[in-house]
């Protein structure tokens, strides 16, 4: 439990809450000036989080900006792999990467005022390198396509339609999703505040 309490997260009544907030780190570092989340604190984190007795859920909070995609989609297989009731909450933003994580949840909720940024996997600058870099790409983009579609009621051929969607962002591709949209779409399971997820969790483990 000791590993637990130094991570900073609040617990309360059985309830931990973890948050991953910024852009998620993974064996590249980012600059001291970026906020981020480093996937080998979390990792561990969740697995510590799974084996205590002390604690009956999890609550995870989100406010992502993107990032590494290899960690994100090792964090979200590790929350969806999760024994414990699970409850996601989506503040701020949802942005690429986030998706994944905000569905890995047995039950996820975005903020009223929250959005979802959803477009496909790239590589910022300038590649030059040989077709089999394209085909990696393509193949991550079916990963995340994958676990998204199998994690919520979203089906594989919107998903593919929105972040292809060239007529929302500026000299880019996807699709953004206001928290109404995003349930609509069926990407998130209900619009709600902090209070209802908790009351989710709470409700699943008769607390």
């Amino acid at each position: 439990m000791d590993d637990i309490r130094e991570t900073g997260q609040t617990r309360q009544g059985g309830i931990h809450c973890l948050t991953i907030i910024g852009q998620i780190e993974g064996h590249q570092l980012l600059p001291d000036d970026v906020k981020t989340t480093k996937y080998e604190h979390i990792l561990p984190t969740i697995a510590a989080i799974e084996e205590s007795p002390e604690i009956t859920a999890l609550l995870i909070l989100l406010n992502t900006a993107g990032g590494d995609v290899e960690a994100g989609l090792a964090i979200a297989e590790m929350i969806a792999g999760m024994s414990k009731p699970t409850a996601s909450l989506v503040l701020g933003g949802g942005h690429s990467i986030g998706v994944p994580l905000a569905v890995s949840a047995e039950r996820s909720f975005i903020a009223p005022s929250a959005s979802m940024t959803i477009h496909p996997v790239r590589i910022t600058g300038v590649v030059i390198g040989a077709a089999q870099t394209y085909d990696y790409l393509a193949r991550m983009q079916e990963r995340i396509t994958a676990f998204v579609t199998a994690h919520s009621k979203i089906t594989q051929a919107r998903f593919e339609a929105l972040s292809a969607d060239t007529t929302q962002l500026a000299n880019d591709v996807g699709s953004i999703l206001t928290g109404r949209e995003a349930v609509k779409e069926g990407l998130i399971d209900g619009v709600g505040t902090l209070s209802d997820a908790l009351r989710y969790l709470h409700e699943r483990t008769g607390m």
